[in-house]
């Protein structure tokens, strides 16, 4: 079978994830450009964030420089996380969207067993075949987008903790 036509016999369902998973998949490889992009220049974004409050604000007390400088930072990651609950929300509704389709499939199935009886299990086996598709597209949505989404999270809070036990010696040298 090819693969439009496993596509095309798990119904608008099933679209509907593929036209999810292209989406997702992009906005995954973008976040992960991001992220990496970051990560590689992670000591000059710290400075910069420092430089940032020092300039905004004249603060004689090192402890309260410092607990401005982790606000910024903690801002600065939030930014990064533009697109991260596309990807979360992707991930947890292909699932619900392949269940629903395992709902309508069944209950075509029994609706041409209440019509029709098994005289043609054909009818029957269609119904069935399209509950199956649709779990399985669900699922083959869901599992990369979960993943995705806790591997950039891990990576946000990584980054983060990274740029707050730096920043202590960045003020002290200043």
């Amino acid at each position: 079978m090819r693969l439009i036509d496993f596509i095309n016999a798990g119904g608008s369902i099933t679209w509907i994830l593929v036209v999810m998973n292209v989406f997702g998949i992009s906005l995954i490889l973008w976040r992960i450009f991001v992220v990496r992009d970051f990560k590689k220049k992670i000591d000059s974004e710290t400075k910069l964030v420092a430089t940032d409050v020092s300039a905004q604000y004249k603060i004689t007390n090192l402890l309260s420089h410092l607990e401005l400088v982790k606000d910024a930072i903690s801002q600065r990651v939030h930014e990064l996380e533009v697109g991260m609950t596309s990807i979360k929300v992707i991930a947890t509704t292909a699932p619900l969207l392949g269940l629903l389709g395992t709902v309508v499939g069944i209950y075509e199935a029994f609706q041409v067993i209440s019509t029709t009886g098994l005289d043609d299990p054909g009818k029957f086996a269609s119904g069935i075949s399209y509950a199956l598709i649709t779990t399985i597209v669900g699922l083959i949505v869901a599992i990369p987008h979960y993943i995705a989404h806790n591997y950039l999270s891990g990576e946000l809070d990584s980054m983060e903790l990274l740029m707050e036990k730096r920043i202590g010696p960045m003020l002290q040298g200043e």
